[in-house]
């Protein structure tokens, strides 16, 4: 068989797509099997298998503070995400005003900053009115990072939606609230699970801006593992990020399923 006929198989695509996810993706599984090791250093391949490591996390008041830490700020940044950007996007696809293109570039400009940029610029804004090491200062920062990828899966949404549905139900008489919450977010429910899913991961995994306006009383788990890094290299480290990556695989498994389900319903 030559070049081109495997070329002509279509197998050349799928096949380097493959080596390249692999080339990404397995160095960072070989921390797996190091978590399971019952070594008190980073061992690979291990030689003898324990869960010490993992007990080691959840009993380690640092570790599981920063932890639940992470989650309540990864939960109230997805809620305040969705509460800010869904009747946004709502606003910007139907409506044409003055400013709109550019109100709708102010949302989206998060991912247009380096994020070492927004760190250092939270951080200044924040000193000054007395927000850095609260929790109420990092949900806000983190949702001031996430709302553009909501926008994105909201906006994409609603282009694809019947808005002739909407018209019906005006012409019945419903008002533009009613409107809104049982005609327009039924149809934006699997949007807003993709949303929140792609919201709520984004907040938990977050370390920079994090290390910039955390302190000791609101640590999140991805600045205690960059602090463990850096000053005590625990091998309890490859328990947590096996954690992370099973929980990230997870959701990026649930945004593919989602995702499908919405094209089967186009």
């Amino acid at each position: 068989m030559n070049l081109n006929s495997f070329v002509q198989r279509r197998w050349f695509v799928p096949c380097a797509a493959w080596l390249c996810y692999a080339f990404l993706l397995v160095p960072s599984l070989v921390i797996i099997p190091i978590s399971f090791s019952a070594s008190q250093e980073f061992e690979f391949p291990p030689r003898a298998f324990s869960l010490h490591l993992y007990r080691m996390f959840f009993t380690d008041p640092a570790w599981w503070g920063a932890s639940l830490q992470s989650l309540m700020v990864a939960v109230a940044t997805t809620l305040l995400s969705l509460t800010l950007t869904i009747p946004a996007s709502y606003a910007l696809a139907r409506r044409r005003f003055p400013g709109s293109q550019i109100l709708h570039g102010v949302f989206l400009s998060p991912m247009l900053v380096p994020i070492i940029v927004l760190g250092l610029g939270l951080y200044l804004q924040f000193a000054a009115i007395h927000l850095v090491d609260t929790t109420i200062g990092t949900i806000l920062a983190h949702t001031m990072l996430v709302v553009p990828f909501v926008m994105l899966a909201a906006s994409s949404a609603l282009k694809h939606m019947d808005a002739s549905l909407e018209t019906a139900a005006q012409i019945m008489g419903a008002e533009r609230g009613m409107i809104f919450f049982r005609v327009v977010l039924p149809q934006l429910r699997t949007a807003m699970m993709i949303g929140a899913l792609f919201a709520f991961l984004l907040s938990l995994d977050e370390v920079v801006i994090a290390y910039f306006i955390t302190g000791p009383a609101t640590v999140t788990l991805p600045v205690k593992m960059y602090s463990a890094i850096r000053w005590e290299v625990s091998p309890v480290l490859s328990a947590v990020s096996t954690l992370l990556t099973m929980f990230a695989l997870a959701v990026a498994f649930a945004i593919v399923i989602l995702q499908g389900k919405e094209t089967r319903h186009d």
